[in-house]
């Protein structure tokens, strides 16, 4: 495959089982393109690994005054540094597309995973550590795709020259025979402790990312209470240790690197050295000492490919591994594929009992916030998740023997049903086009706000109209005057990375209005307007409820302005329906339910319902 030709069509299903069987799986990938490699390797060698020979004949014919020989000498060495000079540009070339290629591939199968799962994937893997994966250690993997090809053309050039040097000049060419695999052998007894400091750096940057990642995101709050000294003393203390680590890994490199140049000097010296006694004893010719020193000169180049090779493998193993846990991850789910379709009709949750009927907006209380963000996540379809494993822990248990055993997972409750279809039983994109779930904190990617919009959606509602049913006005105006369009055009305005640009508030209403353009059949909000004061918030409600009539639409919130245009309200207490009714009717009727939404924990007896709305500021 070319590069113009990424992305892949399909990136396959990757063997996940180990690390080391990931790597496999992606050199099989990648065959096609390390074969191709392989060949310009082995010309770019093979060149090189002549050049002795010529330069021999041409030493001898000088020492002997035959001009021809000097000639034909130099006219081969010209075709050879041609070919060096061609094959090195093509294995670069090759190298360097396999690298990006394999990279491609391994983003493609991670974003895929990152799709499938999607919030839960942060609840079982650390965010850093999702981070540290699909940047460093997709490029060592990488590398060790990359450097695999001119390795096996190092290794066939260096048996290649051994074996000629033996039968060129047996006494010189079986030093050189026996002490070649010595010089690459030599280096495995440092490599465990280099993996170990080059695994401990990683996983310091890891932490570091991570720590770096929540001070900036929480950096406004940090200001308000004074925290960002704090912070920062303990991002210096996480980057210090990261300093240190590497530092301990690069002294252990560079000794494998000094070993590296050491020990094929030693045997330059010991080829020379014998092969001077030789030549004043007359057993062998000026030229074919000058032959054999060029040839032994000549193992040098591939042995660094050796080093690289082994310096490529270290890093990649324990990369491959971690890549390979996370893409071993799934969703606990046993949802069987069935009718593309996507379903409609009532919503109903098994688990507390709410049923949110077809066509109706339904507002839902819930006393305890989280139980609310789990209950979104169930109307989703998205099964609850365990806790984050630590960096190490595998999505698969190899067992004793080495055989992949999913790791054990708590009991799936009931799935949610939608008319008479369990979301479980019907594929996860048919389930994600039925019904789409905001929650509480919903996420801006960075770009125009016409690429925010850009979403696939039903046509029924459009951006014009989506953002002015959420009250985005002033955003809009704010917008506007930042645009890059020479009108104005606040659609073709620039948002920052999580819109941090923006108030709590302007966010809050740019991700509904994201979420009403896609106008699904069913669209779960878990606290839309928590951030947007009272006054906006009331418009909000008009608008959710306009547009939305006729679709099934249900809202997690305590706030009365919400609760007041919505067609039923469900309460529910202890995980289960306690009481559903109009808003007023339950504040007549409910204590516990006007407790909740009044803020007042004992209300008073006989004190009569407040009719008027709570209001709250609009945050930053």
């Amino acid at each position: 495959m070319h590069i113009r030709d990424l992305p892949h069509p399909d990136p396959g299903v990757p063997d996940v089982r180990t690390g080391g069987r990931f790597l496999a799986w992606l050199c099989r990938q990648q065959r096609g393109g390390l074969t191709k490699a392989l060949f310009w390797g082995l010309v770019h060698m093979g060149a090189l690994a002549a050049f002795p020979l010529p330069v021999g004949l041409a030493v001898q014919a000088a020492v002997d005054g035959r001009g021809s020989r000097l000639a034909l000498a130099g006219g081969v060495l010209t075709l050879l540094g041609a070919a060096v000079a061609i094959s090195d540009v093509m294995l670069h070339r090759s190298a360097v597309t396999n690298w990006i290629v394999t990279v491609a591939r391994m983003q493609q199968l991670l974003s895929r995973k990152a799709a499938e799962l999607g919030g839960a994937m942060t609840r079982r893997v650390a965010a850093g550590e999702i981070v540290a994966v699909s940047t460093g250690d997709l490029e060592r993997i990488g590398w060790f795709v990359e450097a695999l090809s001119r390795f096996a053309a190092a290794l066939v050039a260096s048996i290649g020259v051994c074996v000629a040097l033996v039968a060129y000049q047996p006494s010189l060419g079986l030093i050189v025979a026996l002490g070649t695999p010595v010089l690459a052998l030599a280096v495995l007894p440092l490599l465990p402790p280099a993996t170990r400091r080059a695994d401990a750096q990683r996983e310091k940057a890891g932490r570091a990312t991570e720590l770096a990642s929540d001070t900036v995101a929480g950096l406004r709050v940090l200001r308000g209470i004074g925290g960002e000294d704090l912070f920062l003393g303990r991002y210096r203390d996480a980057s210090q240790e990261v300093r240190r680590a590497a530092v301990r890994s690069a002294r252990m490199w560079s000794l494998i690197s000094a070993v590296q140049v050491a020990l094929p000097g030693l045997l330059l010296i010991a080829v020379v050295w014998y092969g001077v006694h030789l030549a004043l004893a007359g057993r062998i010719s000026i030229g074919e000492l000058v032959t054999v020193y060029g040839a032994v000169s000549f193992l040098l180049y591939p042995l660094r490919h050796f080093e690289e090779l082994t310096m490529a493998w270290s890093f990649s193993l324990p990369s491959a591994g971690r890549t390979a846990r996370v893409l071993a991850l799934s969703r606990p789910t046993g949802g069987r594929p069935t009718d593309p379709q996507p379903p409609s009709g009532d919503l109903h949750d098994p688990v507390s009992g709410l049923t949110a009927r077809a066509g109706r907006l339904t507002a839902v209380v819930c006393g305890d916030p989280d139980a609310a963000g789990r209950l979104a996540e169930r109307l989703g379809g998205h099964a609850p998740q365990p806790a984050p494993p630590g960096p190490r822990d595998a999505a698969v248990d190899t067992g004793d023997r080495g055989t992949p055993v999913p790791l054990a997972e708590p009991d799936r409750p009931l799935s949610v049903v939608l008319g008479e279809t369990p979301l479980d039983d019907v594929p996860r994109e048919t389930a994600r086009t039925a019904v789409l779930v905001q929650d509480k904190d919903p996420v801006l990617l960075s770009g125009t706000l016409g690429e925010l919009l850009d979403v696939p959606a039903s046509g029924r509602v459009t951006a014009p109209q989506a953002l002015d049913a959420a009250q985005c006005g002033d955003v809009l105006a704010a917008l506007a005057r930042t645009s890059a369009d020479d009108r104005d055009d606040p659609m073709h305005s620039h948002l920052t990375e999580r819109g941090r640009s923006l108030s709590g508030g302007q966010r809050q209403r740019l991700a509904l209005a994201r979420s009403l353009v896609a106008d699904p059949e069913v669209l779960v909000l878990d606290e839309p307007t928590s951030a947007v004061d009272a006054h906006t918030e009331s418009r909000v409600a008009d608008g959710l409820r306009g547009i939305r009539a006729g679709r099934t639409t249900v809202v997690l919130t305590s706030s009365p302005l919400l609760l007041d245009r919505a067609d039923q309200v469900v309460f529910l207490q202890d995980g289960k329906v306690s009481g559903e009714a109009p808003h007023r009717e339950l504040l007549d009727t409910h204590p516990e339910y006007r407790a909740v939404v009044t803020r007042d924990p004992e209300p008073a007896a006989g004190t009569p319902a407040p009719r008027t709305a709570t209001t709250t500021e609009e945050t930053a």
